[in-house]
């Protein structure tokens, strides 16, 4: 079953929610770049977890647009994964311009690109394997968890 608008927005919502979550909390005390109080560190990683998720609602907009496009109205694997990329530099963009709310400072670069690729990568992993295993149904009714 191809996944629906919907459908792959609670997708990214849960799959942030609960497998970012956890990735955020056992990659930040080893994150390259991070100076100050890991409280500080903490917050700005959810802060940015949370700006990931918002923005992609976003991007399953745009994605959705762009699928149109496509025979069967759906991203092969690779371009799931090849996504991180734009995704990535729009959200670093996103930081440097000062637009994440709640951000004071600079983020440092490996900082931002460590936590980035084992959030999105740890994400990506869990929804093309074990929540397919786990959620049945979640494939049937096009990826939609509510």
């Amino acid at each position: 079953m191809i996944p629906t608008l919907g459908g792959r927005i609670q997708t990214r919502i849960f799959l942030l929610a609960t497998v970012g979550v956890v990735l955020t909390a056992l990659i930040v005390p080893v994150l390259p770049g991070t100076g100050g109080p890991l409280s500080a560190t903490y917050r700005t990683a959810y802060l940015i977890l949370a700006a990931v998720a918002v923005v992609g609602v976003g991007w399953e907009l745009v994605y959705h647009l762009l699928m149109q496009f496509r025979w069967d109205k759906d991203w092969p694997t690779l371009f799931g994964l090849v996504t991180i990329v734009p995704e990535g530099l729009v959200m670093w963009g996103l930081l440097r311009a000062g637009l994440v709310p709640g951000i004071d400072g600079e983020v440092a670069t490996s900082t931002f690109v460590t936590m980035f690729t084992v959030v999105w990568l740890g994400v990506w992993l869990v929804m093309n394997g074990p929540m397919r295993v786990v959620f049945v149904q979640w494939r049937l009714r096009g990826g939609r968890l509510l």
